[in-house]
């Protein structure tokens, strides 16, 4: 069931998110020049879920659960590495994507959420309860920012876009630790 889930997700967000690429293309002055540039871009959009119309955080965040439920499959440790990987990913992407943007912490910027979304859904059991329980909770720290969480997006690098989402993450893993108990 949840390969199938993860399999509709991909198909119905792919061409909407290359839609979406093409149609805001023209808001930018020019597209950014060279590799790099567009790998930073490219990661810290999640593939251009971040240019999604209205929540652009709820987008990225949904863009992540085939990754969960991917990195679920490999075990403790395979996810461990995914979702440090992922989170290298972040801090590399965040800031010089904040500069390309002209904003800081873009609402584009999502791999923050993606990184946060890992960490919350760490260790919980392959079902749609779990995936949908971790995705609530998650959003709902990530957009009311309750202290702690709220001190530490404060201030204009890449680390502080990165770090009030897995401070989210980690107090959501908790939270569901408390509402759904031993997994």
């Amino acid at each position: 069931m949840l390969q199938g889930l993860g399999e509709l997700l991909t198909s119905t967000l792919n061409p909407c998110i290359f839609e979406m690429l093409r149609s805001k293309r023209a808001r930018f002055s020019e597209s950014p020049k060279g590799l790099r540039p567009r790998l930073i871009l490219a990661a810290a959009t999640w593939g251009g879920a971040g240019y999604l119309p209205g929540m652009p955080g709820t987008w990225g965040t949904l863009a992540a659960l085939p990754l969960w439920w991917g990195l679920s499959l490999l075990g403790p440790w395979g996810y461990g590495l995914g979702t440090a990987a992922v989170l290298l990913l972040a801090l590399w992407s965040a800031g010089p994507a904040q500069d390309y943007l002209g904003r800081t912490d873009h609402p584009a910027i999502v791999v923050d959420e993606v990184a946060g979304l890992l960490i919350t859904l760490a260790g919980v059991p392959l079902t749609w309860q779990n995936a949908a329980a971790g995705f609530v909770v998650f959003r709902i720290l990530d957009i009311l920012k309750p202290f702690p969480i709220s001190r530490l997006g404060r201030g204009e690098g890449g680390l502080e876009v990165v770090a009030d989402d897995v401070a989210a993450g980690v107090v959501g893993r908790l939270i569901l630790e408390a509402i759904c108990g031993q997994w």
